[in-house]
């Protein structure tokens, strides 16, 4: 505690403090996981469409670029799965709980970029139009804002840095 009666951080240990961390991590990853698995299997079926054969070479290029963002995407935000149940009883949890969060880091990342490449798709073929970039750009930072600038500036102003 400090002087004035706030308390400083828990009192856990530190197999107790991943323990906790773990299953807050995987409340987070639900829900990243349900997003780009929807996404993803969207993105398998416009290959099937009659249009996609009469799109531009760009448009179909930004398809397959956003199609393997995507796989890359599940694949990190499924990643701490796989690792929990290898891992699992190996006495490593600490360590799984900092893998697992640097893979779901990377896994929003890809999500980030299939949801702008995706986004940018989807309004060139709708629209055809100049504004289009600066439409993604302006959906991007938005993103960015909620998805990282917020977050990093909340914790920098409400925590001491201690990355609970």
């Amino acid at each position: 505690m400090t002087r004035d009666g706030r308390r400083t951080g828990r009192d856990e240990t530190e197999e107790e403090r991943a323990d906790r961390m773990w299953t807050e991590l995987i409340q987070e990853v639900r829900v990243a996981q349900t997003g780009v698995q929807i996404l993803f299997g969207f993105l398998l079926t416009v290959v099937f469409q009659p249009k996609y054969a009469r799109l531009a070479d760009t448009d179909q290029v930004i398809y397959i670029v956003t199609v393997v963002m995507g796989a890359c995407a599940t694949g990190a935000l499924i990643g701490p799965v796989s690792l929990h149940r290898l891992v699992s009883g190996h006495r490593v949890k600490p360590q799984a709980v900092r893998l697992a969060s640097r893979m779901t880091l990377v896994g929003l990342a890809l999500l980030l970029a299939t949801m702008t490449s995706s986004l940018l798709l989807i309004l060139r073929v709708a629209t055809h139009d100049g504004y289009v970039p600066y439409l993604v750009t302006a959906v991007v930072a938005w993103y960015v804002l909620c998805w990282y600038a917020l977050p990093l500036w909340a914790r920098r102003r409400n925590s001491g840095g201690s990355g609970d």
